[in-house]
């Protein structure tokens, strides 16, 4: 019998969207430094990247010290309140209890730091489908936490990188997993397309498809 492919999803826009948690943390950190709100519509364009990468694009001239400081405060505030205000994108439990049950095995691999990630899968009842959590932290990209798991064993050249952003493509390929881009999160067709993954959904019930092969 053909063994299931590792499925590796990420979480911000992948399982649930984290937009008003993300857009009012990043405003308490901009705000203990004296800088400006962003825009809740434009804060699409900081999900997904590392919270540093995030923060040099809000603030380039910000030095790393206010940076770090910002990082910091961010989840300050995202470790009490912003990590709750999330929402389970519809679809996406059934989805996972769909792949769960025909055998498939699951991880997740996120940019955001592993205990808040922990939580949220735990808040929403999803932590189950799960076989591990992989988070990063500031200076560690997604590419590196792929690469990881392949070197620890975790993850073979079979392996799915399943995200909504091109960083999460990129970092597939980098690692050499194939990928599946989805389009129901932060990153546009265009932004997929662009990076070419293997394979595109349009909805999370799609995640079924992924039984076998990509």
């Amino acid at each position: 019998m053909k063994k299931n492919p590792l499925l590796i999803f990420d979480l911000d826009g992948t399982l649930s969207d984290p937009t008003v948690g993300i857009w009012r943390s990043i405003n308490y950190a901009l705000a203990a430094f004296d800088y400006p709100a962003v825009n809740e519509q434009t804060i699409s364009q900081y999900i997904g990247p590392p919270l540093d990468v995030a923060f040099r694009r809000i603030a380039p001239e910000a030095s790393e010290a206010t940076i770090l400081g910002m990082v910091a405060a961010y989840r300050e505030q995202y470790g009490e309140v912003g990590f709750a205000e999330n929402v389970v994108y519809a679809g996406i439990p059934d989805a996972l209890e769909s792949l769960a049950s025909q055998g498939v095995p699951m991880g997740v691999c996120t940019s955001k730091r592993v205990d808040f990630a922990e939580r949220i899968l735990v808040l929403f009842h999803l932590r189950r489908y799960f076989d591990f959590v992989n988070g990063g932290d500031v200076g560690v990209g997604k590419d590196h936490q792929l690469r990881m798991l392949r070197e620890q064993g975790t993850a073979d050249q079979g392996s799915v990188m399943i995200g909504d952003r091109a960083v999460d493509v990129i970092a597939a390929r980098a690692a050499g997993l194939r990928s599946v881009g989805v389009l129901w999160g932060h990153g546009s067709l265009q932004e997929l397309r662009a990076v070419a993954p293997d394979r595109l959904l349009d909805a999370p019930d799609e995640l079924k498809q992924l039984v076998d092969a990509v």
